[in-house]
């Protein structure tokens, strides 16, 4: 066959409709069948004026909304199905994981941290590189914070279902006084976690890794000295826990680990389980108890073998 200009264009026709079949019609017809997964539901009029703002902001261009089966970072609950998307035009995938996945992101922390941390975000998050959108007026505020509370759908409902319930019980344990907001926070350690002393010494090095953690991701909240006012204070009731009410409150080190691996649902008080390891969270309990509480129980009886290495 001669490459002839009909031949030529003739061609170029065929190629362009192979391709539109397979990149868009195939694919379109295949979506038309996806059925809605086990966690589907309709958004709200709020939440969808609140996804246009996300869309608007740019948050697509950081924050991915899908899990893949290689994914083990915050949010990394359940693997993405195309049956969570049915309701989204565009679907926002997301192509950069510049900052956290937020498919499951509803219910994982309470609105007024959400309020805190899109006002500043190194309030909450100290190390974080998000641009503040301090700039919004409240109704849109309100609106951003619904629709990311709303991801996840029906296990977000569940989750924000859990974040009220315990938000209720800890205004009310705040402002009963310091005494019962301590015993509420104590009571609600298991039992074996709260006579469990730290099984790291309080050692130099150690403290000093314990104040780098603690500048990393406790400082916006808890303050320079541990009093509870750092900059994200205004935005959070009950305000950040101020250390320094612990001394001769039965705090123990387990406590202090406990509520720093798994957080405190209801308040601003997030878990740390994904993020810091084992020995990363004794040593900034270790920093919080000697510099804020000055009542520490390091390295005492009741322990175990000693580590292979504690240096």
């Amino acid at each position: 066959m001669k490459m002839t200009p009909v031949a030529i264009i003739a061609g170029s026709l065929l190629i362009l409709i192979a391709v539109i079949m397979v990149v868009i019609i195939l694919p379109y017809a295949d979506t038309n069948k996806t059925i809605p997964s086990d966690l589907f539901r309709t958004r709200t009029a709020m939440e969808e004026s609140g996804r246009h703002l996300y869309i608007a902001n740019g948050c697509v261009y950081c924050h991915t909304q899908s899990i893949r089966s290689i994914d083990w970072g915050l949010g990394a609950e359940r693997i993405a199905q195309a049956g969570d998307y049915t309701q989204d035009l565009p679907i926002l995938l997301g192509s950069q994981r510049t900052g956290p996945d937020l498919s499951q992101e509803g219910g994982e922390h309470p609105n007024d941290w959400h309020l805190a941390h899109f006002t500043n975000p190194r309030t909450t998050r100290p190390l974080s590189i998000m641009p503040p959108f301090a700039f919004l007026q409240a109704p849109e505020m309100d609106q951003l914070t619904t629709y990311v509370q709303s991801l996840g759908l029906t296990h977000a409902d569940a989750r924000m279902q859990r974040q009220d319930q315990w938000k209720q019980a800890s205004i009310q344990a705040y402002e009963a006084g310091i005494e019962q907001n301590v015993q509420w926070l104590h009571q609600n350690v298991p039992q074996g976690w709260r006579t469990i002393p730290s099984p790291y010494a309080a050692t130099a090095a150690g403290l000093a890794r314990g104040e780098k953690i603690y500048q990393d991701f406790c400082f916006g909240c808890h303050g320079p000295v541990g009093d509870g006012m750092g900059p994200a204070q205004p935005f959070l009731y009950p305000p950040p826990l101020n250390f320094t009410i612990l001394k001769g409150r039965g705090v123990s080190g387990g406590i202090i680990y406990y509520q720093i691996m798994n957080g405190i649902t209801g308040t601003a008080m997030p878990y740390f389980k994904r993020e810091l390891e084992s020995e990363k969270i004794w040593d900034v309990g270790n920093y919080i108890a000697t510099y804020f509480i000055n009542e520490i129980d390091a390295n005492q009886e009741p322990k175990g073998i000693d580590a292979a290495y504690e240096k």
